[in-house]
């Protein structure tokens, strides 16, 4: 089921918003503005978190190969900084489908 918020927005409350005099036109561009910036906050936050799992990965892999520039030190943080984004990630997500579940379920 695929929803489009800002269509749903303007059908319920700009009725209401013009009588009391508010400009809805610029109320509708910032609304979807906002979309497209949490959009692309999420898609760069995701996009850090998938560079620090390959940077892990490359210096797991240069240290299995003998490179003398790799200590294990860097091996480790690197390993736990991606693993510490990774479950920020997933946390932030299941609290997203949770927020999800609780819209689609309220009644209409």
């Amino acid at each position: 089921m695929n929803i489009n918020n800002s269509a749903a927005f303007n059908d319920l409350a700009m009725p209401t918003l013009q009588t009391k005099g508010i400009d809805t036109e610029t109320l509708t561009k910032s609304t979807s503005s906002t979309h497209a910036d949490f959009s692309q906050m999420f898609k760069q936050a995701i996009d850090n978190v998938n560079g620090l799992q390959q940077n892990t990965s490359d210096l797991r892999t240069s240290f299995e190969m003998g490179d003398k520039d790799v200590s294990l030190g860097e091996v480790m943080i690197a390993a736990n900084k991606s693993s510490l984004a990774f479950d920020a990630t997933v946390q932030v997500r299941n609290k997203m489908v949770e927020a999800y579940k609780e819209v689609m379920s309220m009644p209409v």
